[in-house]
């Protein structure tokens, strides 16, 4: 494959790595105003839309097999295919956890827990998705680390907001409005879920900004 041939596949690679990342930033998106409407509808939107990210995830991966393969690149290259190969792992499952985010959507009835500020966690984990995903298209190691100091951030939310709703239920023997213990119950439990799985779409994002660090500087610092 001559020269220019080559540069052009991998820059379509990156190309479509960020329309990927573009794609999976609305899903998670979607999913969060899915949860605070309690629109099922919405949600159902969400989950049908995984196949989509399924499907390009499938076609990144072959792409980044055939430069492999066919191309055995080194150096700067081999970093970066081997960066994007990794990513499109992230990205696809941050997209499963904004499906689920699109089921707890169908299954709230009502909000339990009006003080844990679950859109703003969200908002965190967007944020710190879109600056991983800008360290990698512009080859930006202090965004890497910036990430991985969001990260702190975002875990200290999600901890304060599970604390929170734990002590809640201690302290008040919080029940919904007709007594429905079990109800309740399932209620918190996606509400748990929620800020888990909020929390890990941060691990993602950073996971994301340590791939990038390492292509950009073959430095394995954030790597864990």
């Amino acid at each position: 494959m001559p020269r220019e041939q080559y540069q052009t596949k991998l820059e379509n690679l990156r190309d479509d790595l960020l329309y990927m990342s573009e794609l999976v930033a609305d899903r998670l998106r979607m999913g969060l105003d899915a949860l605070e409407r309690q629109d099922a509808e919405l949600g159902e939107r969400v989950i049908t839309g995984d196949a989509e990210i399924n499907d390009l995830y499938l076609e990144l991966e072959q792409q980044c097999t055939d430069l492999i393969a066919l191309q055995q690149p080194v150096a700067g290259d081999l970093r970066f295919i081997a960066a994007s190969f990794k990513i499109i792992t992230d990205l696809e499952r941050i997209a499963d956890l904004a499906t689920n985010l699109g089921e707890y959507a169908g299954e709230a009835e009502h909000e339990v827990f009006p003080d844990v500020d679950v859109q703003r966690i969200g908002d965190e984990t967007l944020e710190m998705l879109d600056a991983a995903m800008t360290a990698y298209a512009e080859s930006d190691p202090d965004r890497c680390h910036a990430v991985a100091e969001m990260d702190d951030d975002l875990d200290a939310a999600c901890e304060a907001a599970s604390d929170l709703v734990v002590r809640d239920l201690i302290e008040q023997n919080h029940l919904g409005e007709d007594g429905d213990v079990e109800a309740m119950m399932s209620n918190v439990s996606r509400l748990l879920l929620t800020i888990r799985d909020l929390e890990r779409v941060g691990d993602h994002a950073v996971n994301i900004a340590a791939r990038a660090l390492y292509m950009i500087e073959n430095d394995d610092e954030l790597l864990y």
